[in-house]
């Protein structure tokens, strides 16, 4: 067993090595985007850019980069740890998902990404808001699935 599939007792799905390294990786990639290019590293404020729905002094083709290289960067890390591809629970319900978050997302003024990483380390207090609010609608939600009896993932 590899350091970064180190699991913890009662929860074999763990992994804390490879999460650390991860939110590592990601405040480094928020530094170097704050610090290189000028801006937060807010992927949906980069994505309305991409498509054309939000002002940005970030080129679009830049904002495409950004957004082609998430998903791109995973499956290369996915194809070289020879890690499985994440279940989904379907299409219909991860695209109203995302709807969802899209209007989140404008109404919060910012996405998960921009407050909670970007935002907290700025101490901004719009994004310590918005952050207790992500996770209380996250824990809320869990605990009403589990109450419920459904179950996310097979």
């Amino acid at each position: 067993m590899s350091l970064l599939a180190t699991s913890l007792p009662g929860f074999p799905e763990a992994a804390p090595v490879a999460g650390l390294v991860g939110g590592v990786l990601i405040g480094l990639a928020a530094a170097l985007m704050l610090l290189g290019a000028g801006r937060i590293a807010g992927v949906s404020g980069i994505a309305a850019r991409a498509f054309g729905i939000g002002s940005s002094s970030m080129p679009r083709a830049g904002a495409w980069a950004f957004i082609i290289g998430l998903p791109l960067g995973a499956l290369i890390v996915m194809g070289l740890s020879g890690a499985s591809a994440p279940a989904f629970a379907g299409p219909l319900p991860l695209a109203i998902a995302g709807v969802i978050v899209g209007v989140g997302t404008r109404l919060g003024s910012g996405c998960t990404s921009g407050h909670g990483v970007c935002g907290m380390s700025r101490l901004s207090q719009r994004s310590l808001v918005a952050t207790a609010t992500f996770m209380a609608t996250g824990f809320a939600t869990v605990a009403f699935m589990n109450a419920a009896g459904i179950e996310v993932l097979p």
